[in-house]
């Protein structure tokens, strides 16, 4: 598989969403009847797009309506709901920066350190709606943030960094042990991120309720452009899918992976669950809705790093309500709303009646996708042109 790049280095080819086509299958389904639902932590979600734990795009209101419209959002416990009372004023000053006082101004913003009695606030805000509470934050706060999540009634709690492994080296702090982390949670619990076969099968060994897969592709994300790592996700959610598999067959358990990042329009959606995917976390999409905090700008995660921003504060627009972009209709012709609509076509046009029927669809090579036959959108700057 892999190809010399000079002497003694060799490097295997990779690839993301915009080199790769789907083939119709030789059976059609009414997109009506097809079932694009998935299940998570014993229960069964009607939408299977998370939305990302980034303070632009959920917040107690979003994690609600998402959670009415089927689906799940992720509240970031290290961002700025925990850490200011009126988290809307810290907000509004990060939307009025200007490009180049941004990433200063949100690294000041992150100083402040989160206040303890807010992240069962915001948990118990969630809840009281109904809502289906979500949460993440990097491991160096997990173990007691997580405790004072589920006392809070928490739902699910995710665990997330850069890179995550079951083996972290240090000295000068005790790395968390995620397989005790994972076995004193009531609750799911969500790992990542990772892009490879042998750390994904590692981190379903720690008990885990599901994976997520993909290191740089977000739309704010500037990790590849930092540190120069991270894995195209068509061939690093394939890679991650072969190892949830090879686990069921070797346990009986089936835990899922969930493609993280990357997607900008429904065919990146589609692309995403014929690789192997069982349900996707986007940020940049849903940061368009009229209901996101950010008000159509949007940051990384890692934007606020004191020392090394791996991250950036991009201006995405708002262009409906969060219903429009998940199930229509659409009102713009990119492809970023009725990311359901979208999903449910496709399945019927690969003759797939579930996501799981999905990732066993014939995929291709194919970088004139994005280009054969659309030299006027190109020049007009109009639908996939844009």
């Amino acid at each position: 598989m892999a190809d010399w790049i000079g002497i003694g280095k060799r490097a295997r080819r990779c690839y993301g969403f915009d080199e790769i086509a789907l083939v119709p299958g030789k059976v059609t389904i009414n997109p009506e009847e097809v079932n694009t639902t998935w299940e998570f932590g014993g229960r069964k979600f009607a939408v299977p797009i998370l939305a990302a734990a980034m303070d632009g795009v959920v917040d107690v209101k979003f994690a609600i309506e998402m959670s009415r419209l089927g689906g799940i959002a992720v509240l970031n416990l290290d961002g700025v709901q925990t850490r200011y009372d009126n988290p809307d004023e810290v907000l509004d000053a990060i939307r009025k920066a200007t490009p180049s006082e941004a990433t200063n101004l949100i690294q000041k913003i992150y100083t402040s350190p989160v206040k303890e009695n807010l992240i069962a606030k915001r948990v118990q805000e969630i809840k009281s709606k109904g809502g289906y509470a979500a949460v993440s934050c990097i491991p160096q706060n997990a173990g007691r943030f997580a405790s004072l999540a589920e006392e809070a009634g928490v739902d699910c709690f995710v665990l997330q960094s850069t890179v995550t492994t079951t083996t972290h080296i240090a000295t000068r702090y005790t790395p968390l042990d995620l397989y005790k982390f994972c076995r004193d949670r009531k609750i799911p619990v969500i790992l990542g991120n990772c892009v490879t076969h042998d750390v994904t099968l590692e981190l379903l060994e720690t008990g885990c309720s599901a994976v997520l897969v993909g290191v740089g592709p977000g739309a704010s994300c500037t990790t590849r452009g930092v540190l120069g790592i991270g894995v195209p996700q068509v061939t690093a959610t394939i890679d991650c899918a072969a190892a949830r598999d090879f686990y069921y067959q070797k346990s009986g358990k089936y835990i899922p992976i969930i493609t993280d990042g990357g997607m900008r329009r429904g065919g990146d959606v589609c692309k995403a669950f014929a690789c192997g995917a069982d349900a996707v976390m986007i940020g940049s999409a849903f940061a368009r809705a009229k209901e996101s905090p950010g008000k159509g700008f949007h940051w990384g995660m890692a934007t606020s790093h004191s020392n090394l921003p791996r991250g950036t504060r991009i201006e995405v627009g708002v262009t409906g309500a969060l219903e429009q972009i998940l199930f229509g209709p659409a009102s713009v012709d990119d492809g970023s709303q009725n990311l359901i609509g979208a999903l449910a076509t496709s399945l019927g046009s690969l003759g797939a009646k579930t996501i799981k029927d999905m990732h066993f669809t014939e995929i291709i090579i194919a970088p004139s996708i994005q280009t054969e036959g659309k030299l006027f959108q190109a020049m007009q700057r109009v639908g996939m042109g844009k």
